[in-house]
């Protein structure tokens, strides 16, 4: 049996197709991936009953507009933005019912970056070790979705759910990003390391799903010799010549060649995925290793 297909009417700024991620490929030098927001990625696939691991769209600002070939349940999450169907405004962070031929259409967000569109039984394209995420860097996955496209949607197998049952965080006014310092913070100078912990810096328009950027004070190091490779985690801050922090986002390289001063818990990253360009961010606290 099959569940239907999506068509793209409007692919909008940036529209992937995400899932939980991509694990166990590090060694390969294979990004994770997955959505970037994965709280709203989840929070998505509960309302319309699909598992947490169904593929989602995550668009970028502009949002996206679907055209649906069979009656689907939809929800939108993440980031704030107007929904409508055939042109009637529709519920956010809500299962809404599309009949078949109807056309879903998220406006730009009111406040954030990415949204999330989950629709029940989940958008099946064919899955690439392991999973169905595009990832910007390797280009591993589907392309980002353009006008015109197709995609398979899978058959519906769970119940939809009320949002009133779930907790939902807005885009914050200012990202907070909790640091453990290490492994490379002894390259840096003690001002550097007192300046990423009182200082404010904020989100550079070069940030994207690989990388926050930022842009403010310099990080001065202490050691200016060349560094071997080494391997990088997700939210490893690795702060290249110009001083500027850079937190390693989803689809980030699995290794890099400049220290990483602390690293950011990955539980603490969701927020990273709304903080549009000239979010005030601030480090803190900060959590030095014990010395043995």
């Amino acid at each position: 049996m099959s569940g239907g297909k999506m068509e793209v009417v409007r692919a909008g700024a940036l529209t992937t197709i995400q899932d939980l991620g991509r694990f166990g490929h590090a060694s390969l030098g294979v990004p994770r991936s997955g959505a970037l927001d994965q709280p709203a990625h989840r929070l998505a696939n509960r309302l319309v009953g699909n598992p947490a691991d169904a593929a989602t769209l995550e668009t970028t600002l502009t949002g996206v507009a679907v055209r649906v070939t069979q009656a689907v349940v939809v929800a939108v999450t993440g980031a704030p933005a107007p929904v409508r169907v055939n042109d009637r405004p529709a519920a956010w962070a809500e299962p809404v019912y599309l009949p078949a031929g109807a056309v879903l259409s998220v406006g730009t967000v009111t406040s954030g970056l990415r949204s999330y569109v989950a629709v029940s039984g989940g958008i099946t394209v064919p899955s690439t070790l392991g999973s169905r995420s595009t990832d910007l860097l390797s280009g591993l996955g589907p392309a980002p979705l353009r006008d015109g496209d197709t995609v398979a949607v899978g058959v519906p197998g769970g119940r939809p759910m009320r949002s009133d049952t779930v907790a939902w965080q807005a885009p914050p006014s200012e990202l907070v990003l909790p640091v453990l310092l290490g492994p490379r913070d002894d390259w840096f100078t003690r001002a550097a390391v007192d300046t990423l912990a009182s200082a404010r810096f904020w989100v550079s328009s070069k940030s994207n799903r690989i990388a926050l950027r930022t842009d403010g004070p310099v990080l001065e190091r202490a050691v200016h010799r060349e560094m071997a490779s080494e391997g990088m985690v997700v939210g490893a801050i690795q702060v290249p010549p110009e001083g500027k922090p850079v937190v390693f986002l989803a689809d980030s390289p699995t290794t890099g060649g400049y220290p990483v001063i602390g690293v950011v818990p990955e539980n603490r990253l969701a927020a990273a995925a709304q903080a549009v360009p000239g979010l005030p961010v601030r480090f803190g606290p900060i959590h030095r290793r014990r010395r043995i």
